[in-house]
């Protein structure tokens, strides 16, 4: 395992840093949010109620400390683009989500996309002006949705700077949907089989059979992104290519329809063939459509 020594020893002196000179122990917060909303399906009274929404939403996800330790990394950016789509009564509503995050690559001025997931199971209730105070105890449709997804976001982002480094956040999510599963607003948080379910994606990460694809998840990114524009070069795509490989020799342990694995592909699939359609070795490609048959288009283009 190649540790990048300039990295480590960043992330290090920032941390300390923040302990040290910050007045009164500031932690800063992890997310960089971009909230959009979209009413174009209420009737206009609804609009109105809901005229505060993206503003205090985005400052919620902006201004909360979900980590509640010192972040020694930059902010997150994420997108929340939110669309409504159903009025039950004057305060309760049912809408879908698309949310994705960015990560930045070492000495690099692109960025690699980590997630890009629809959730379109959210039912909750608001009222104009309502005050959003994160809580970690209480169960709340609205909240606890936006907290579940602050915590995958940032248990991404660790998971791709240390082995196995967001445990702590997905465990927090699973929480929550564990809470959520036994409300009486439980829809999408108790398992169900569909193209994307909330406990589904926490119960792939804490699985054994999904062991080695996250620590093939931190090599891709750390080991692999991160030095694909230095003389590590190879060693790089080496890292990147191990990830596949190591996927599909457990093949037949995986769940075809895993959604860890779709969350992933979905986000990765383009970026794969971008960064590998140079190798020599085709074959990656090949490997790619077995694994992986809903982006194949994609993968047609590497090995051309």
């Amino acid at each position: 395992m190649i540790i990048e020594q300039g990295r480590f020893m960043r992330k290090l002196i920032v941390g300390l840093v923040l302990i040290l000179f910050l007045p009164e122990f500031v932690i800063p917060q992890e997310l960089d949010a971009t909230v959009t909303v979209n009413v174009e399906q209420l009737e206009s009274a609804s609009r109105d109620r809901l005229s505060s929404f993206k503003g205090q939403v985005e400052s919620y996800l902006n201004n909360t400390k979900f980590a509640g330790s010192a972040w020694d990394g930059p902010k997150i950016k994420c997108s929340f683009n939110i669309f409504f789509l159903t009025t039950i009564d004057e305060t309760n509503f049912t809408a879908q989500l698309v949310i994705n995050s960015q990560r930045n690559l070492y000495k690099a001025q692109r960025s690699s996309l980590m997630m890009n997931i629809l959730d379109n199971s959210w039912q909750f209730s608001y009222q104009k002006n309502q005050g959003m105070v994160f809580k970690q105890v209480d169960f709340d449709p609205l909240l606890s949705f936006l907290d579940y997804y602050a915590y995958i976001i940032i248990g991404f982002d660790m998971d791709s700077y240390y082995a196995l480094g967001g445990s702590d956040y997905f465990q927090k999510a699973l929480d929550i949907t564990s809470k959520g599963g036994n409300s009486s607003a439980n829809k999408g948080w108790q398992y169900e089989s569909t193209n994307f379910n909330r406990r589904a994606l926490l119960d792939n990460l804490f699985s054994a059979n999904y062991q080695q694809f996250r620590q093939d998840f931190f090599n891709y990114h750390y080991n692999g992104l991160d030095i694909y524009n230095s003389p590590e070069k190879q060693t790089a795509i080496s890292n990147m290519i191990k990830l596949i490989t190591d996927l599909e020799a457990k093949k037949d342990q995986i769940n075809s329809r895993s959604v860890l694995l779709k969350v992933f592909f979905d986000a990765k699939a383009g970026e794969i063939v971008d960064y590998l359609k140079g190798a020599a070795d085709k074959s990656v490609f090949v490997s790619l459509k077995s694994i992986d048959p809903s982006h194949s288009s994609k993968y047609d283009e590497g090995l051309k």
